[in-house]
């Protein structure tokens, strides 16, 4: 055998070992930082990057290519002022951040609200070894974040990403008192609905044979999920948006795969206005009026 060929034989055995060095390198967007990936713990100290990393990574990445042409949009017009509810670790507030924000140099802005005092200090640390001077993080409940002086009167993209029961509503209800022009929502625990279902059932039962679709305990729960999710989207058509529902690829950890993106048009609102009311009543849970409002 000639030397040529032993080099190449060497060469040809020795690729394998290679490749996963090279994948690994594809799953960072362009321009991210690998410092804030390292400081997330998705990167090891010597930049490697285990299966749960990876496919946490790929979660944010893929929510990413939701929002970013809604921040496009933006753009245009004005700063952006961006509001993520129920931040936890602000993982997606980061990556958008340093993929987006960092580069506008203007007025753009972050806030992430979190109940979590711990974690939102760590997160405002954070903040400040990356120069990231457009974030800032408030411990805040949802619910108090609507009335806090410490946010504008107005924002443009309001996101909450499994935030727990009512705390998707009240983010819904922030972004309507903000004005949002955007509104991206992965919905979580939505047993409020069910339980109300599950209280009127006896009442329902003998008067609706659609009752028997949340009879069974199981179905009550699963039904329930849905039944709230529909009317979050009634809500928001009666406010005058435009609303997708799609699927969440890429959230493997989580049954919760529903992503709904909100868009303001100014719409007409009276029908969505009126099939809300009749859903309620249909169901027995006009007492949750209050909470699902269709009025401005």
């Amino acid at each position: 055998m000639s030397s040529n060929d032993e080099t190449n034989r060497n060469t040809y055995m020795a690729a394998p070992a290679q490749q996963p060095v090279i994948q690994e390198k594809h799953d960072i967007r362009p321009g991210q930082s690998l410092e804030l990936l390292k400081e997330l713990h998705i990167l090891t100290r010597d930049g490697k990057m285990n299966q749960d990393s990876r496919r946490k990574l790929k979660q944010v990445y893929h929510l990413y290519q939701f929002i970013e042409p809604l921040l496009q949009e933006i753009r245009h017009d004005h700063d952006i002022r961006l509001v993520d509810h129920g931040a936890g670790k602000s993982y997606l507030g980061f990556i958008l951040y340093d993929l987006f924000f960092k580069s506008l140099q203007d007025a753009s802005h972050i806030y992430g609200i979190e109940t979590r005092d711990e974690l939102v200090k760590k997160s405002q640390e954070l903040a400040q070894r990356l120069n990231f001077p457009g974030m800032s993080f408030l411990n805040l409940s949802v619910a108090a974040s609507i009335e806090s002086e410490l946010l504008p009167p107005t924002v443009d993209v309001v996101t909450a990403l499994h935030a727990c029961n009512t705390a998707t509503d009240d983010a819904i209800h922030f972004a309507l008192k903000k004005q949002a022009k955007f509104i991206v929502l992965v919905p979580c625990c939505q047993s409020e609905v069910a339980s109300v279902l599950k209280k009127n059932k006896s009442k329902t039962l003998a008067k609706n044979a659609l009752t028997e679709i949340w009879r069974h305990p199981l179905h009550t729960r699963e039904f329930g999920s849905q039944v709230t999710n529909v009317l979050r989207c009634l809500q928001l058509e009666a406010h005058g948006y435009q609303v997708t529902v799609t699927e969440l690829v890429g959230w493997e950890h989580s049954m919760k795969n529903e992503l709904i993106i909100a868009s303001y048009q100014n719409l007409p609102r009276q029908r969505p206005t009126e099939r809300l009311q009749e859903v309620l009543q249909t169901l027995g849970l006009e007492e949750m009026q209050q909470r699902f409002f269709a009025g401005p």
